[in-house]
C-alpha cells in the first residue's frame, strides 16, 4: 500500500457512498445544568450510511491523500485550513471497503494528514462525525483526539430521534 498525494482536478466532484456497521450510539441528553452523555446499544447491528464527494465546494484550501493498493483507491483523507482560527479541518476520512478496515490504512492516512496539518502550522486538528459512528470514534479516540463539542441539530431536527448527532472532536499539535 502506498499513499499518495491526490490531484483535485482528477477528483474533484467525484460522489461516493460510504457504508458503515454499528451497535450503539452516544446519546446526548439535557440536564438541568449542561448535559450528560452515555453510550446506548441498539437492538440489532444497524448499517448506516452516507453520501459525499471528493473535494467538497465549500474547501478553501483542500488537500487529500489516497491509499492504493495495485493502482485502485482503497482510502482517503481529505483536509483543509482554518485560516481564521489556525486549526485544521479534517472533512473526510474513510475507507471504502468493509473487509480492510482494520488493516492500518485509516492509521496511515491519518498520520500523512496530521503531518501536513503540522505542517501548515496550524494549533490543532478538528474533525465531525456522528454519535452512532462508534467505530470512527473509537478510531479518533486512539489517534488522539478527544470531544470538544456537539451540535444536536446540525443535519435535521430530528437528528437526536435518529441518534446521528454532530460531535467535533480535536486534537492539539
Amino acid at each position: 500500500m502506498e499513499i499518495l498525494k491526490l490531484e483535485q482536478k482528477a477528483y474533484a466532484g467525484q460522489k461516493f457512498t460510504l457504508h458503515y456497521m454499528t451497535n450503539g450510539y452516544y446519546d446526548i441528553v439535557r440536564t438541568d445544568f449542561g448535559f450528560q452523555i452515555e453510550y446506548k446499544q441498539f437492538d440489532n447491528p444497524t448499517e448506516m450510511s452516507f453520501e459525499d464527494c471528493f473535494f467538497g465546494e465549500w474547501l478553501e484550501e483542500p488537500v487529500a491523500f489516497g491509499a492504493f493498493e495495485s493502482g485502485q483507491l482503497l482510502g482517503y483523507v481529505e483536509g483543509t485550513p482554518e485560516r481564521w482560527n489556525n486549526r485544521y479541518r479534517i472533512s473526510n476520512i474513510c475507507v471504502f471497503d468493509n473487509t480492510r478496515r482494520h488493516c492500518g490504512i485509516g492509521t496511515a492516512l491519518m498520520s500523512t494528514i496530521l503531518r501536513e496539518a503540522k505542517e501548515s502550522g496550524a494549533r490543532m486538528v478538528v474533525l465531525e462525525t456522528q454519535t452512532c459512528n462508534e467505530n470512527a470514534i473509537a478510531f479518533y479516540r486512539k489517534m488522539g483526539f478527544e470531544l470538544i463539542g456537539f451540535d444536536l441539530y446540525a443535519y435535521s431536527n430530528s437528528d437526536p430521534k435518529r441518534h446521528e448527532i454532530r460531535i467535533e472532536m480535536g486534537k492539539k499539535l
